[in-house]
Parts: structure tokens; sequence; C-alpha cells
């Protein structure tokens, strides 16, 4: 059931963090459970929300999505869409920030990359994903203003606007795929493998990867890669912890692995990359003035 915006349906608790001529920033956290009335919402500016916790479902533009931590909710102004919280019960909280016209325009992301809805997990997005909400927690000397200045300019660089198939998966895969998700991101510093993360799903290894792909849009292992390094990176932005014990901590199984995976995703070392969450201008600007194929 989709009700009106005029129906008066209780809204996520959210903060406003930041706000500023061309950009806020909102800190959501909804409780949303099974069975809550869907609420149709309009997004208002251009918006890049991090899903730092939870998942949901999301119908923008007759494309349907399901959300992991890590993921990426893409919004262009006076687009409708719904979330939807069919499969958790436990809530959920994003890191959103809305770009004024004229600042997406300088930023220089086309339309149709505005209206992709949403993004799987990505690399990339998931390490600055962290270090922008260790900025808004106050975790890091770097503003969040200017990490999400430069989330937007990697979500450009990379090319974002490209449509992806909208998954196709019955009630029941969503549900299934989903209560795996969530154990994947608990136990991600513990050695999972693909037999052990499907038995969580009630199914077989083979329809397992199958399912989850088609619900998230990327395997298992790619899932839980990137749940390793989004707490990586959240280590890096806001702890002490040398790189060597930090990378074996998050389960990364040896220290080079851990700095070529890290390197790839970050385009830059994880010394690099803490240099950057405490605030050294030269690290950030040597980011922001990187070419665009640098960022991929």
């Amino acid at each position: 059931m989709v009700v009106s915006l005029e129906t008066p349906v209780p809204r996520p608790p959210r903060r406003v963090l930041l706000r500023s001529p061309g950009l806020s920033v909102i800190d959501y956290r909804c409780a949303a459970t099974p069975g809550d009335p869907v609420v149709a919402e309009q997004h208002t500016r251009h918006v890049l929300a991090y899903v730092r916790r939870g998942t949901f479902g999301c119908r923008c533009r007759g494309r349907s999505f399901n959300l992991v931590a890590g993921s990426m909710l893409i919004g262009h102004p006076d687009d409708e869409y719904t979330c939807t919280h069919d499969h958790h019960a436990g809530g959920d909280e994003c890191l959103s920030f809305h770009f004024e016209p004229s600042l997406a325009d300088e930023i220089g992301a086309t339309p149709a990359a505005w209206r992709v809805g949403a993004l799987p997990p990505v690399p990339a997005l998931v390490v600055l994903g962290e270090l922008a909400q260790a900025a808004a927690s106050g975790r890091t000397d770097i503003a969040v203003d200017e990490v999400g200045l430069q989330l937007a300019q990697r979500f450009v660089g990379l090319g974002a606007g490209r449509q992806t198939s909208a998954p196709t998966a019955s009630a029941a895969d969503r549900r299934r795929a989903t209560r795996a998700a969530l154990w994947i991101d608990v136990n991600a510093q513990e050695p999972v493998d693909l037999d052990t993360a499907a038995a969580q799903a009630g199914l077989s290894s083979f329809h397992f990867l199958r399912v989850f792909s088609r619900v998230f849009g990327l395997t298992p292992h790619q899932y839980l890669i990137r749940r390793r390094l989004g707490h990586a990176a959240r280590l890096l932005a806001d702890d002490t912890m040398p790189v060597t014990e930090l990378a074996f901590h998050v389960g990364f199984g040896d220290l080079s692995n851990f700095v070529r995976s890290f390197g790839r995703a970050a385009g830059m070392s994880p010394t690099q990359f803490r240099r950057l969450a405490r605030g050294e201008r030269g690290a950030l600007r040597e980011r922001l003035a990187a070419p665009a194929a640098e960022l991929r």
C-alpha cells in the first residue's frame, strides 16, 4: 500500500548535521518494521545517501532495489520514491548528502547519473562513506562537507550513470538474501565461505549465489570484501590500531592483500587514508586534484 504525502505517517527521525547554500548533510535513522505503511516521498534536491547500517527496499522510476550496508541511494529533484522494510525489523541508518542544483551542475554528473536510483556497495564509495560517517560523528579532523564533495567527485568519476538491470526476485528470496547479508556484515571479520553463508539463507550454495546476486547486484564474496573494507576505513578514520593489526582484525588473511584491495578502492594506501582522515590538508588536496581515471 502506498499512502499519499498528506497521510499522517511518522517520518524517519532525521538530524541536520550541516546546512550551507549548496550542500546539506542529514543523518537518517529509520525504525520502520515489516508491515508499516509505505510512504511515497519526493526528492527535493540531488541526493547521495550512504547506507551505513541495516537494509531496506526502494522503488523509484519503475525500478526496484534492495539496499544493504555500503549501498548508495541516489536521488534527482522531483523524482518520487518509496522505501519498504519487508524483510528486516532492525531499522536502518543513512548519511545523506543533499546538493542544490547549481552545485550538482558544478560537480558534473549527468541527469542520468542522478536517476540511477541506487548502487550496490562499490569499494571506492564504501571507504569514502565510512570516512564521511567518521567526519559526521566528530571522530576525525576532516570536515563532513569536504568528504561529501569528494564522495560526489568519486561518484562522477566512476561513471555511475550506467544503468544496471533491475533485480527480480521473489519475496522469499529477498528475505533469505537479506538475512544472509546481515549475517555476513556481523561476521565479516571471521573466515566466511560460500557454504556457510548459504546455510544462513537455507539454500544450496549454487542457488544462494544466484539469489544473492539477483537481489543485491553483487556476489556474497564481493559483499564480504566490501564490508571488510568499510570496517577498515572506519578504524583507519578513528582508531590508532597499526595497519598490520587492523588488516587481520577486519578479516583479511594477509597484509599485502589488504593493502592492495584498499588501495584499489580508495585510490590511496591505508596510511594515506589515515592522513586524510586526520585532516592533513595536503592529502585532501591531492585527492581532489587527482584525474578521474585515478579514482576508478
